[in-house]
């Protein structure tokens, strides 16, 4: 074996000739996403910010960060510490959009913002860490409905999805928060389930033991050690990963429970639109999709999709990722919601797989029809159908006044969709009660 120094990883995601690492199966983040540029290598029990925050669990990871619980020494309490990568480090929207916020409208923000309690630079192997210390908070919107008590044990056949109030008191504190953000001309860019948090109990008076994540590889907390493929010590990655443990547990999920909107990471001011968005593919609006092009109602087209999900328990439009994904959520679009306009079917280089020149569908097969092969044809369910299949669990006047509502949001013109604040004043949104003081 070489004694030699491992080489510098390339300050990018690496080439499939440039793997590192001995592959983690676990649900983490990317092992190779540790380079020059990436991720910090955080272990349970490191201190951040001259020894302020000593990281006790994982709660989370995304595309561009890591996140942690973390105890807050000089001031007795738990707090969220966001680790982002490097390369973010220079300028992050995220924080400018935070500041603005909290420069604007500081009681009204926390509410309805997971409130950003400081920032700090760390330096390690991989560059200069912009740290965001954030109060800490329960599991996503994705993710809680699988912790609900009605749903254990799991038994076959069991429909996973949020009660009716619980679905309703979701959407409308999302919708708030949605329209505060709007107000003050800011745009979140990723309104999706992931990034609507339940709020807390107070823990900070929870001992330190019961909330640390244990360092145990056969309970499946962390990872088996990293290993090189070359045998070689590593600088730049952690010892382990650990897997994500959401505080469900200590999450107030009971009547008058809270949501804020997390993850700012995506926000833009609509004066200063992004080129490129990071909706989750089954969220963008039609017009990003066919043309990228980025406006002020890309939120709500987004919160539109959520209506339905909530209430059905299921996305209005799954593209699974594929070479043909776009031409998948187009197809999609017109199966549930109609034809496209000609202003945006026009930009639809692919469509002529499709749809004859008269604009009739003759073909379903996702890349055209293969040399010798019939058309394919599947029929076709529109957002209504598919709805009332679902069976929700609302009375059927309601199941009509929810199908409304949401045909009234996905307008292919975004110059018709509603603000999120006329959404709000709409008959069945303002039936809905919150719990607010």
């Amino acid at each position: 074996m070489s004694i030699s120094p491992p080489p510098t990883p390339p300050s990018r995601a690496p080439r499939n000739d440039e793997r590192r690492f001995e592959t983690i199966t676990l649900p983490c983040e990317w092992i190779e996403d540790y380079h020059p540029g990436g991720y910090h290598p955080v272990i349970l029990g490191d201190v951040f910010n001259n020894g302020q925050y000593k990281v006790i669990r994982k709660l989370g990871e995304g595309s561009y960060s890591t996140v942690w619980l973390a105890r807050d020494l000089k001031k007795s309490r738990y707090v969220a510490l966001k680790v982002l990568v490097s390369e973010l480090s220079e300028s992050t929207a995220e924080l400018s959009v935070l500041r603005h916020i909290i420069k604007a409208a500081p009681v009204e923000a926390a509410g309805y913002i997971t409130r950003l309690l400081g920032e700090f630079e760390h330096r390690g192997p991989n560059g200069v860490h912009k740290c965001l210390v954030f109060e800490p908070m329960g599991p996503s919107v994705n993710s809680m409905v699988e912790e609900l008590p009605q749903f254990k044990p799991r038994k076959w056949g069991m429909r996973i999805r949020y009660p009716p109030w619980m679905a309703k008191s979701i959407l409308k504190q999302s919708l708030e928060a949605l329209a505060f953000l709007h107000q003050n001309g800011i745009a979140h860019g990723d309104f999706q389930p992931g990034n609507i948090l339940f709020t807390l109990k107070d823990i900070d008076s929870t001992p330190e033991d019961v909330l640390r994540q244990k360092e145990d590889i056969e309970a499946e907390s962390i990872s088996p050690p990293v290993k090189r493929l070359d045998g070689k010590e590593d600088r730049w990655a952690p010892r382990y990963l650990c897997v994500a443990q959401p505080l469900a547990p200590f999450t107030n999920y009971a009547e008058n429970f809270r949501v804020k909107l997390s993850d700012m990471g995506g926000a833009y001011f609509f004066t200063d639109p992004p080129t490129k968005p990071v909706t989750p593919m089954g969220l963008r609006a039609p017009e990003l999709v066919l043309t990228g092009a980025v406006n002020n109602t890309l939120d709500v087209w987004s919160f539109g999709c959520l209506v339905f999900e909530l209430i059905s328990g299921e996305p209005l439009f799954c593209v699974p990722a594929s070479k043909y994904e776009d031409d998948d959520h187009i197809l999609s679009f017109i199966d549930r919601l109609g034809p496209l306009p000609d202003d945006l079917f026009k930009h639809w280089k692919n469509s002529s797989l499709y749809f004859t020149p008269e604009r009739k569908l003759f073909n379903c097969q996702l890349g055209g029809v293969a040399p010798g092969k019939e058309p394919l044809m599947i029929d076709q369910i529109s957002m209504e159908e598919q709805f009332d299949s679902t069976n929700p669990d609302i009375d059927g006047k309601e199941a009509d006044e929810v199908k409304a509502l949401i045909g009234w949001i996905l307008q292919y013109d975004p110059a018709k969709r509603p603000s999120p604040a006329e959404i709000l004043a709409h008959p069945w949104f303002r039936s809905i009660d919150v719990g607010r003081n």
